[in-house]
């Protein structure tokens, strides 16, 4: 599958961005243009999402191929490949399906583990409100009110939606494909074998999402695994605290080989 991508930078080092599940490339705009002077960075659509191809098949290991071949379409051997969240999975099935094209490993806010189902009043609103009877933003954000009472991730779902033809709205990411795919996406990762390059888990202060019980699974699949935790931050580590985030991910990127 052909993933849309957007470039920034002209660096030494290549690093592709992986958003979470209903999320897309806009929501690592403001981290890839600050870090664009010193790398080369891509921020990805996955299948389903965003401005990229949609799929009835939905998994991590078509996910992580669906990397791969955009690797080979770019003509990049190697990179540091960033996850997060769902995207954060799919990093680390790429990891240990593509090891020779993955020079180090960031995982965002998200253990290698099985999460209990927390997206319903997500596929809820998406699948129940009429977008296409609604004529501006407010409206949008009036009608994902009842699902959602926090405006900040309101905000992020709205990114799903788009103008139609008749000038109302619809839903710009692929339902049927991500809830085909959804026990996956929410399911544990089992590998056959470690991953031996540097690895680096960014923790949200304020986010449940791995525990210590987590980070000693973790090393056993990931044995050069660092842990750091981003203060002031819950889950989308990236969106709540910026400045902290890429403090801890340069410092971590300065020490690649």
């Amino acid at each position: 599958m052909k993933l849309h991508y957007k470039k920034y930078g002209e660096g030494p080092v290549n690093i592709f961005i992986l958003h979470g599940i209903f999320g897309m490339l806009d929501n690592w705009h403001n981290i890839a243009r600050s870090m664009g002077d010193s790398y080369t960075i891509y921020t990805v659509d996955a299948r389903n999402h965003g401005q990229s191809p949609h799929s009835d098949e939905m998994s991590y290991s078509l996910m992580a191929s669906d990397l791969s071949e955009l690797l080979n379409e770019l003509k990049i051997e190697e990179a540091v490949i960033i996850g997060h969240s769902m995207g954060g999975k799919t990093a680390m099935v790429f990891a240990h399906n593509f090891p020779e094209k993955t020079k180090a490993l960031v995982i965002v806010d998200i253990a290698p583990k099985t999460y209990k189902p927390g997206h319903v009043s997500y596929f809820k609103a998406f699948e129940e409100i009429d977008f296409s009877k609604l004529t501006n933003r407010k409206e949008v954000d009036e009608a994902l009110m009842p699902y959602e009472n926090d405006l900040g991730v309101r905000l992020f779902l709205a990114k799903n939606i788009e103008r139609d033809e008749e000038g109302g709205f619809k839903v710009k990411s692929n339902l049927k494909g991500i809830r085909n795919g959804y026990e996956e996406i929410i399911g544990g990762l089992t590998f056959r074998e470690t991953f031996e390059k540097p690895t680096l888990f960014i923790k949200g202060s304020r986010s449940a999402y791995i525990s210590e019980y987590d980070e000693v699974e973790i090393l056993k699949y990931f044995p050069k695994a660092a842990f750091e935790v981003v203060d002031n931050a819950g889950h989308w580590v990236n969106a709540d605290n910026p400045e902290g985030f890429i403090k801890v991910l340069t410092v971590f990127l300065s020490q690649l080989k």
